[in-house]
């Protein structure tokens, strides 16, 4: 049996020509889907692993505070672009608030605000361990990033002070 016949198809059943119109086509398939779907199949492709990272609200107001405690954001979804992302709230909790003033001696000091508190947020999210950028949505997660931290009762913006893969090891509440 001839490779191509006399009718110039390949192994008597394909013609050379069709086969090669057929491969350009699906490359061309290809290369649009990848450029629209790239990121989004490489997410599908990949094993995700769940990651925490802690979100501090710096010096928040006592209204702000009481309305975290009034809604109890505890399992939470958080929202970014309009939609439910891959990430909870898992916990919350107060830390005094430190400002720096000077003493008489015209020293610096740390001493406690009476009225504001730290809030830290204890997220846990998913994504792909080998992902140089873990993110929620748009915003990348990585100690001493700002962040928002956003459900569909409240939102702030905070400091990430921690951000690690598996499980969770960090002080949690103080």
């Amino acid at each position: 049996m001839k490779l191509i016949d006399e009718k110039g198809r390949l192994f008597g059943a394909v013609n050379v020509v069709d086969l090669l119109v057929i491969l350009i086509i699906a490359a061309v398939v290809f290369v649009v889907a990848t450029s629209f779907l790239g990121d989004k199949a490489s997410e599908i492709v990949s094993q995700k692993q769940e990651y925490w990272f802690e979100v501090e609200v710096i010096g928040a107001n006592p209204r702000l505070y009481n309305e975290v405690d009034r809604v109890d954001p505890v399992g939470a979804i958080l929202i970014a672009s309009n939609s439910f992302q891959d990430a909870t709230i898992e916990d919350y909790w107060y830390e005094d608030f430190q400002m720096a003033n000077a003493n008489d001696e015209g020293k610096m000091v740390y001493s406690g605000d009476g009225l504001r508190k730290n809030i830290v947020f204890l997220i846990k999210g998913f994504a792909s361990p080998d992902s140089p950028t873990p993110s929620v949505a748009n915003q990348e997660v990585r100690a001493g990033r700002t962040f928002i931290v956003k459900t569909q009762t409240i939102e702030t913006s905070g400091v990430i002070r921690y951000c690690q893969f598996g499980g969770y090891t960090g002080n949690g509440p103080q």
